[in-house]
């Protein structure tokens, strides 16, 4: 496609075939890249030979859609803190003697 006037008439007859979602120039200006869904590339071809008596049909493959991207993962968890504060490592227990109710005998 040598001048703006041939790419603008290319376009136009890309964006006119039924199921074309985006036209947009290729590689060096002089390839129509045409993305859609239930696109006739042979009659896309013929419609553009037409017009320009040349086309070439360079490769039609599916476009997938982009996988979504996993999340990143939580930052782990820490262990538990085996740390005691000072006043309660010299803290002492004492053994708490229950002795049961005070015998008092009144005689």
């Amino acid at each position: 496609m040598g001048n703006e006037k041939a790419k603008s008439k290319a376009m136009k007859i890309a964006v006119a075939m039924e199921g074309v979602s985006s036209v947009s120039l290729g590689k060096d200006n002089d390839q129509l890249e045409v993305i859609g869904e239930g696109v006739d590339s042979v009659c896309l071809a013929k419609s553009l030979r037409k017009k320009f008596c040349f086309a070439n049909i360079v490769s039609v493959q599916e476009v997938k859609p982009p996988k979504p991207e996993p999340k990143p993962c939580p930052p782990p968890c820490l262990p538990p803190c085996d740390y005691q504060p000072p006043w309660l490592a010299i803290r002492q227990e004492f053994p708490v003697y229950d002795t049961g109710p005070p015998n008092c005998a009144i005689t």
